[in-house]
């Protein structure tokens, strides 16, 4: 799992470090603060420099059509956002140490524009020369046995991905509010069912609804989706018991997907109400020590920090503030006893 962690230049994170990273880590902090940046972050650099990233949709956070786009829309809506202060004089790089790969270091740069010569129109008595600049993002992965190039390349007509070597260091999967499938969701729990571990999904959520009885997964409403025995005369869909049992389901079949990897959950108290939220963090430790899968959650409520600490105890995560001094972020983390402090006497730690 990830040690240690630096961000330079990538978004809002000038120069930021975080040591003593855990099993699990819950990121608090004010809006605007940088909690979604680092989880970015985390996940571009487990998946080694692969430029298909530039167009994820986990990291695209403003996108137009193409239909409706100027041809340099993607360099100036996507990729420039990337970029410290907009400056695109320089290199975004994340870095760190993980216990199974070691220093691993990724460096994301743009590539002077491509002129490429388009028409000749007449102004007047003078010929000009029309130029079309292409766009690329450079990808450089560097760890203790691989060097990796990729390129992300915007053109006129498309973008173009090229990358030397499909090395993943470690697996990652990001669980956003108010994004996800149902139907993806539930064609990971067949896989866990055809392995013979359906069963996991079916404790996790039993811990938030006691009165559930089963969970299955099939394609009867012509699409996968997972259906819930809730004591009627028939299954009904997940989606029927609300955003929260939605999450947590998430949650649970994306660890299962990367498996020794890391699990990156925004918001991790979204729809979900503060007397259930001790059960979930009961969940994601459970099912992180089951997985061999490291928590990176994010959160702007006490009852959160809260609920973690009651269910975990001060020893059984790790809490980070991400916060903003001087114009300047900056990870503040608490040890255990800090944490018994806050808690105890309602210090702000959001």
């Amino acid at each position: 799992m990830l040690e240690r962690l630096r961000i330079r230049r990538f978004r809002g994170f000038e120069d930021l470090r975080i040591d003593g990273l855990s099993r699990i880590n819950l990121v608090a902090g004010a809006n605007n603060a940088g909690k979604t940046t680092l989880l970015e972050a985390v996940f571009l650099l487990g998946a080694g420099g692969n430029p298909r990233l530039a167009l994820n949709r986990h990291l695209v956070r403003a996108m137009v059509s193409k239909e409706a786009a100027p041809p340099t829309s993607i360099w100036e809506t996507v990729w420039k956002l990337l970029f410290f202060d907009l400056d695109t004089d320089g290199a975004v790089t994340i870095s760190g140490r993980h216990s199974a790969v070691g220093e691993m270091t990724l460096e994301i740069m743009p590539e002077r524009p491509v002129t490429t010569e388009v028409s000749r129109v007449r102004e007047g008595e003078k010929l000009m020369n029309e130029h079309a600049g292409e766009r690329s993002l450079k990808f450089k992965y560097k760890d203790r046995t691989r060097e990796i190039e990729g390129e992300a390349r915007e053109t006129a007509d498309n973008v173009t991905f090229k990358r030397e070597d499909l090395y993943t260091p470690f697996s990652g999967a990001i669980i956003q509010p108010g994004s996800g499938n149902i139907h993806e969701a539930a064609i990971l729990l067949g896989r866990l069912r055809k392995e013979k571990r359906g069963d996991l999904l079916l404790q996790a959520l039993h811990e938030i609804e006691p009165g559930l009885q089963g969970v299955e997964d099939n394609s009867s409403s012509g699409a996968p989706m997972i259906w819930v025995d809730v004591g009627l005369r028939e299954l009904v869909p997940l989606p029927v018991m609300g955003s929260g049992m939605t999450q947590v389901a998430r949650m649970v079949l994306a660890a299962t997907a990367v498996r020794g990897g890391v699990l990156l959950i925004d918001e991790i108290e979204n729809g979900l109400h503060h007397s259930v939220v001790p059960a979930v963090w009961r969940v994601v430790a459970k099912v992180a020590k089951q997985c061999d899968v490291q928590i990176f959650a994010t959160t702007h409520s006490f009852e959160c920090v809260e609920a973690a600490h009651e269910a975990l105890g001060a020893e059984g995560f790790r809490l980070h503030r991400l916060e903003v001094v001087g114009g300047e972020r900056r990870c503040v983390t608490y040890g255990a006893e800090a944490v018994d402090g806050a808690i105890r006497h309602n210090m702000e730690v959001r």
